[in-house]
């Protein structure tokens, strides 16, 4: 069974800082600022909603895994961590004389800052890496949408806490380290990972691979 989008949820994401297209080149004025806080705060209600039962550990919002193949073992393994349960720490953990993990991991990427109490947090983009001190530096495809969406809450004078979490109890082996990344998109659908960016057609873009 294929995963069907919501009645009256378009999949296209708006651009709230497109040109007009026209010849003259010039900017289109900006949408209000109250619309464009109102579309950020509608897509992370929807975000907070589907995935505030799996920060309490009551299961998931809706169909997550027509997205992806049946379940198997990993989903177990998937169920078995709460990012919230994790150590935070600044994206930017990289630049760190010595940062504090090393080796195989998977990592998170939260924003804390959601205006419903019973929203705790938003999972953003869950990422596996066998090199965690380095996986962050450079060139990284969620950087791109977490820069776009930083910039777009700002626009609208929402706040955003953004953070970054380590779970190092993975396989070691990159083949199920992989399956279990999987899981656990299939268990959260984060936005930001590339399996779901259309599931939450975000009032915002990125260009990123």
């Amino acid at each position: 069974m294929s995963w069907q989008q919501p009645a009256g949820r378009s999949v296209r994401q708006t651009n709230l800082f497109e040109g007009d297209g026209g010849a003259s080149g010039h900017l289109r004025h900006p949408e209000p600022l109250a619309l464009a806080a109102g579309q950020l705060q509608q897509w992370r209600r929807d975000l907070g909603r589907f995935q505030a039962p799996l920060f309490r550990g009551s299961g998931g919002g809706d169909a997550q895994g027509e997205l992806f193949s049946p379940p198997d073992d990993t989903d177990t393994g998937a169920s078995a961590v709460n990012p919230l349960m994790l150590r935070s720490q600044a994206l930017s953990f990289w630049r760190w004389p010595d940062p504090p993990q090393q080796g195989a991991a998977l990592y998170f990427v939260l924003d804390a800052a959601v205006s419903e109490p019973e929203h705790p947090a938003l999972l953003l983009y869950v990422g596996e890496t066998g090199q965690a001190d380095r996986r962050w530096k450079g060139e990284h495809d969620c950087k791109h949408y977490l820069s776009a969406y930083s910039e777009a809450l700002v626009g609208a004078g929402l706040d955003s806490r953004l953070s970054i979490r380590f779970w190092l109890d993975v396989p070691l082996d990159v083949r199920r380290r992989r399956a279990l990344e999987q899981a656990l998109i299939r268990r959260w659908l984060p936005p930001f990972n590339k399996e779901t960016r259309q599931r939450w057609a975000t009032p915002f873009t990125a260009d990123c691979g």
